[in-house]
């Protein structure tokens, strides 16, 4: 096998998950023209989104299923066909709940799920050494489509409406993502495989817990980053948009929030190598919720841009960390299904997230309770993190 093969194989992961993430933020950027044209209010229009992430989340288990045992080929040709579908149904779409079924079946469940979590665990199977900067750029593909999408969808949704836009979607994702799809043929080497299956971590119980423990508290410190995350990265362009500013700004600030979350995810990954993923989550949880206050801070275009970098480079290395501690405390042979798991419930917490603070907004007519809810799920976050880690400072008992 060439040397060079899983390098290419890495580019091609890192581009399927950079396009199939058009889908993730096609869903968010419709949320404005959707709730005018469906008269639906701004609650209303986050469900499309909402329904998406569910599609997304569920199907990244079930497609993480079909990788480990057809390979991840498989999956990725069946999305690369089912999301260009997706895209051509909603321009179909009478009404909020058909927007809703197609983004969530086709479009994430069949579609895009098997470029996140399927797409990170192949990549882990290619490389020992710097096997986890390889996750984390990879990893990283999911926010470097929020810096490229959302201006791109901006652009096309004020020139030609955001029905004619998903048209050219769905032909540009065919036309890009099964060439790619079919770079991934190969199937791993057996010896790596092997060394993930019988070479498992220490088997006593972690932290001094019991797995299902350390799992649920993972999971849940997963619900409550995601769901603080939800907030800036669903509804930036409706709250420009209410602080008298021009949509096309607030698109700015989502793609620079993403953007410098890419730089977040990759350098994450270097500091986790160095001072281990407990302390990464608890630096990045702390960060998360100084910016969010911030945000709250002023009007202008100056602090808030600069406040959308902040958040950019504060919780862009958060979900990467779960990866890691679950990779740290728990076998080799778990890791695949466990951080999967993990991953399906910081999803799960982008989904409600994004619908809380939309039906937030509503009730109170601004975004400041959306804003304090962020917070207090952020700290949430932060207690957990703060739990393990003085957990991990204990000496911890020995087996005999």
């Amino acid at each position: 096998m060439s040397s060079s093969y899983p390098v290419i194989r890495l580019v091609a992961a890192l581009t399927l998950m950079t396009i199939g993430g058009s889908a993730m933020y096609s869903a968010i950027m419709v949320l404005e023209p959707a709730a005018l044209e469906f008269s639906s209010g701004r609650g209303g229009a986050s469900l499309p989104y909402a329904s998406f992430m569910a599609g997304f989340a569920v199907g990244g288990v079930v497609m993480g299923r079909v990788a480990d045992r057809y390979g991840i080929l498989v999956p990725a040709l069946l999305g690369s066909l089912a999301l260009p579908a997706g895209f051509l149904l909603c321009v179909q779409a009478t009404s909020i709940l058909h927007l809703c079924v197609v983004l969530a079946v086709l479009c994430g469940f069949l579609g895009a799920a098997f470029s996140f979590g399927p797409l990170v665990a192949d990549t882990s199977l290619w490389f020992t050494a710097r096997r986890g900067l390889a996750v984390g750029i990879v990893i990283s593909g999911n926010y470097l489509a929020g810096a490229v999408w959302p201006p791109i969808l901006q652009h096309y949704f004020d020139q030609q409406g955001w029905r004619a836009t998903f048209n050219d979607l769905s032909w540009f994702t065919l036309c890009t993502m099964l060439p790619l799809s079919l770079l991934l043929t190969r199937q791993p080497p057996k010896e790596k495989i092997q060394d993930a299956a019988v070479h498992p971590a220490d088997d006593h119980r972690p932290l001094a817990m019991t797995p299902l423990n350390l799992q649920c508290l993972i999971c849940a410190a997963g619900v409550g980053c995601c769901i603080a995350m939800a907030m800036p990265q669903v509804h930036i362009v409706p709250y420009v948009l209410d602080l008298g500013h021009p949509a096309a700004r607030g698109a700015e600030m989502l793609g620079l929030m993403l953007g410098f979350g890419v730089i977040s995810r990759v350098g994450s990954g270097w500091l986790s190598d160095r001072i281990g993923g407990l302390k990464t989550l608890l630096i990045g949880s702390g960060l998360q919720t100084v910016v969010l206050i911030a945000f709250l801070g002023s009007e202008s275009l100056a602090w808030l841009y600069g406040v959308s970098i902040a958040f950019g480079l504060s919780q862009g290395g958060i979900v990467p960390s779960y990866a890691i501690i679950l990779r740290t405390f728990f076998p080799v042979a778990e890791a695949g299904w466990r951080i999967g798991l993990a991953l399906f419930f910081t999803i799960g917490g982008m989904a409600v997230g994004g619908w809380i603070a939309g039906a937030l907004y509503d009730l109170t007519g601004s975004y400041t309770a959306s804003f304090i809810n962020a917070i207090a799920f952020n700290i949430f976050n932060l207690i957990i993190a703060q739990a393990l880690l003085r957990r991990a400072k204990r000496p911890q008992p020995i087996r005999a």
